[in-house]
């Protein structure tokens, strides 16, 4: 089973980094009054001898399957692999620095605080400033082994068809839940308007930072952490038969975060030691002391 599988390491890093995807994703949402990357500027790389991105999603689709996402869900959800406060788990975070990067040199910390200000900047509640600052900290699952397409990409349900709103869609043609008849309807195992609270979502950071979070944040900020990778929702509008009003009304907060999520890179690191004091407040009224991962 895919699970079982041992990955080669071009299946564990399809992508030339983390960032990889998101670059993607700006591709296919850009912002209008975000300006672009002239040519050059844009993931600079001498003649890159594969279509890294098309690669990530050909493993993504293939093997996130209903199995595969029960199964990192009852290895990962049981957060007894590590613990750590939160300013060591920033530092834990950091080793994903990639020097195959072109378009940054900025720390995984950085990142986040650059997400985070920004958000602040623009007078948002301090929850949410909360979530800007922990919104990638699932992508610790690669420091754990985890392959990239089981910790980034753009996340949809299991369990039920896939939409063909979900980017590169030919590539579940590949994934057995495709030819399971218990899996591949439109509904599969869930019912109608079911909420998507019901739904189990493709395995990622989303989903991993959202479980470590769930006792510690507003409502409207763990739906930020837990569907701000699922644009097929949020940018394509696709899933409504699995939607209730409750999400419905969530949505505006997913796609306020979102902007945020994507557009808030600047090569100028924030200014860590005038931010320090505002951020320890931040991280004593909303997150726990201690990280379990």
């Amino acid at each position: 089973m895919p699970n079982q599988k041992t990955f080669s390491q071009t299946e564990k890093t399809p992508l030339s980094s983390l960032d990889e995807w998101e670059e993607d994703v700006l591709k296919r949402y850009p912002e209008k009054e975000i300006p672009a990357k002239s040519k050059e500027e844009f993931r600079n790389y001498d003649a890159p001898v594969r279509d890294t991105v098309r690669e990530f999603y050909k493993l993504n689709h293939t093997y996130q399957t209903h199995e595969f996402v029960q199964s990192k869900r009852n290895e990962f959800l049981q957060f007894g692999k590590k613990e750590m406060p939160v300013w060591d788990a920033f530092q834990f975070l950091n080793q994903l620095v990639d020097d195959s990067d072109p378009d940054t040199d900025l720390d995984q910390f950085q990142h986040l605080l650059q997400t985070s200000e920004a958000i602040r900047a623009d007078g948002h509640p301090d929850w949410m400033v909360a979530v800007g600052l922990m919104h990638d900290m699932g992508k610790v699952l690669c420091l754990f082994g985890e392959p990239q397409w089981a910790v980034v990409g753009d996340t949809f349900p299991v369990g039920c068809a896939h939409s063909e709103k979900i980017v590169y869609p030919e590539f579940f043609a590949y994934n057995p839940d495709t030819k399971d008849p218990a899996l591949n309807s439109t509904l599969g195992v869930y019912k109608r308007n079911c909420g998507l609270r019901n739904v189990t979502m493709s395995w990622g950071h989303d989903e991993y930072v959202y479980q470590m979070l769930k006792n510690s944040l507003p409502e409207p900020a763990l739906y930020m952490l837990r569907y701000h990778s699922f644009y097929a929702w949020h940018r394509e509008g696709a899933y409504d038969y699995l939607l209730d009003d409750h999400d419905r009304e969530m949505l505006k907060w997913v796609q306020l975060f979102n902007p945020y999520d994507l557009y808030s890179k600047n090569p100028t690191p924030p200014d860590w030691s005038k931010l320090k004091p505002y951020y320890e407040d931040l991280v004593s009224r909303y997150l726990p002391p201690i990280l379990k991962f």
